[in-house]
């Protein structure tokens, strides 16, 4: 076993394609970061290879913003989302699918599934060094927010795209026999996504152009949970 890093920051994402939340502990169940991933907005009479709304789709997507109620738990679903012009809607509600349809240009349908929305496995990761390098190359600032990942980690090895050599390997997070643990089955093979700013959904291609020329398109890794459990910010990762 063999210390690889630590996690500095923990993701959700509960509306598919829309912005995420930090979180600094999350539950890590059978279907990854519990709330992670649950709604999306599907296209209506799609049946085929990916029928839900994504940026990719409707860059402007990525700038709405899934709020839970002040006082809900933390593992608890968004009731509202608040517009990239400020107007906070109900999630369910007809405003916001209305204004998303009028922004698409076809129907559009809110789907909630409880073993999540994923495309190729339920938790991601990636490191800070792995980003810093695509920023380098690309010459553009990047916000880590960008590559959407569940766990950002900084490794103890800084070199780029080390990640990779995790594909086929089994990653302990915490301490103890029990802690929770994700089999690491395949790299993260990138699309237009990490072109957009979260902030604005301003595209800049150089990012993926950069991802494309450094490392064949991949930057991070995806996981399946193993072992479920609870995780935080600071905890330590291990190779086994």
């Amino acid at each position: 076993m063999k210390a690889i890093g630590r996690i500095r920051e923990i993701c959700r994402y509960p509306v598919k394609s829309m912005a995420g939340e930090s979180l600094p502990s999350a539950a890590l169940g059978w279907h990854g970061v519990d709330g992670d991933r649950r709604f999306a907005f599907a296209r209506r009479g799609v049946s085929g290879g990916v029928p839900w709304l994504t940026a990719s789709k409707l860059p402007s997507l990525i700038a709405y913003i899934p709020l839970r109620d002040a006082d809900a738990p933390a593992g608890a679903r968004p009731s509202r989302v608040r517009t990239p012009a400020g107007q906070e809607l109900g999630l369910r509600s007809e405003a916001l699918r209305l204004e998303l349809e009028a922004a698409h240009g076809a129907p559009l349908e809110l789907i909630e599934i409880s073993n999540g929305i994923f495309d190729d496995a339920p938790v991601s990761l990636i490191t800070t060094a792995t980003i810093a390098a695509i920023t380098e190359d690309a010459e553009i600032a990047l916000d880590f927010r960008r590559f959407r990942p569940n766990l950002l980690i900084e490794a103890i090895d800084a070199q780029p795209f080390h990640d990779d050599q995790w594909v086929g390997r089994t990653i302990r997070i915490g301490e103890g026999e029990d802690a929770p643990s994700l089999a690491i089955c395949m790299r993260d093979v990138r699309c237009v996504m990490i072109n957009l700013d979260p902030a604005t959904a301003a595209s800049d291609s150089r990012v993926l152009k950069s991802a494309v020329r450094l490392n064949a398109n991949c930057a991070g890794v995806y996981g399946t949970v193993i072992r479920s459990g609870q995780v935080s910010r600071g905890d330590m990762l291990y190779l086994m």
